[in-house]
């Protein structure tokens, strides 16, 4: 039944004024079993709050670049993200984890956790550490494999050897309080980070353009929110 199905959030980019998501992500969250629910972009820090009260769940897409915690200076093509998305996202992420409420980051919502967990980004990667390839298919980047860490969840999650896509520029500098990174480029680029408890996943690629491949990682997130609502009933 619909009413069943954990509630789980979504956040969203803006974009000249507009709040836009990439449809992949409901159809994707709804496809493991969840109730999507978009969040709003708002200064109210009550108003967001509120909201996480009613969510079992979180996911925070990609989007431009992240600040907080920077290492160096933004490259000319990468975007800083706007500071009333990053002050709402960073208000319904710390209102759910305080919640105790499973989280997955893509991307820049991985990014984002680590900053407001104490860890640092590189602005530019590829510049900034030597031998690190592009992550940017504006750069010439394509899809590559990752090395797991084994009794992860991502290596409950993606199949052994499997190929990611790459959309970054930032990557990783210093891992945040209660992370640990679980997921690898081949030229050592943090491709994933986790809590200890599972309820923190973080990816750096994008699971919601992998189709079936990247789909465990909703059904996990899913599933962690599925047992969070039933301790609440």
């Amino acid at each position: 039944m619909i009413g069943d199905r954990p509630r789980i959030g979504i956040t969203t980019s803006l974009n000249e004024g507009e709040q836009r998501l990439d449809r992949r992500y409901v159809t994707a969250v709804e496809r493991a079993g969840g109730l999507p629910v978009i969040i709003p972009m708002t200064d109210s820090t009550a108003l967001l709050r509120r909201i996480a009260e009613g969510l079992d769940g979180l996911v925070v897409p990609g989007g431009p670049a992240i600040t907080i915690g920077l290492v160096g200076s933004l490259p000319d093509d990468l975007p800083d993200v706007l500071m009333v998305r990053t002050r709402s996202d960073t208000t319904i992420l710390e209102a759910v984890l305080a919640a105790h409420r499973p989280v997955l980051g893509i991307c820049y919502g991985m990014q984002l956790i680590n900053a407001i967990s104490g860890g640092t980004i590189y602005a530019d990667v590829q510049k900034q550490v030597e031998g690190t390839q592009a992550h940017s298919e504006k750069r010439g980047a394509t899809d590559h494999p990752v090395g797991v860490e084994p009794g992860s969840v991502l290596a409950r999650t993606i199949r052994p050897g499997m190929s990611v896509n790459t959309y970054h520029i930032q990557a990783i500098a210093s891992i945040g309080e209660g992370l640990t990174a679980t997921a690898f480029a081949p030229d050592g680029v943090i491709e994933a980070v986790e809590s200890s408890d599972g309820q923190i996943v973080g990816v750096q690629f994008h699971p919601e353009k992998m189709g079936d491949n990247g789909m465990a990682l909703f059904s996990h997130l899913v599933e962690r929110a599925l047992d969070t609502k039933k301790l609440r009933a």
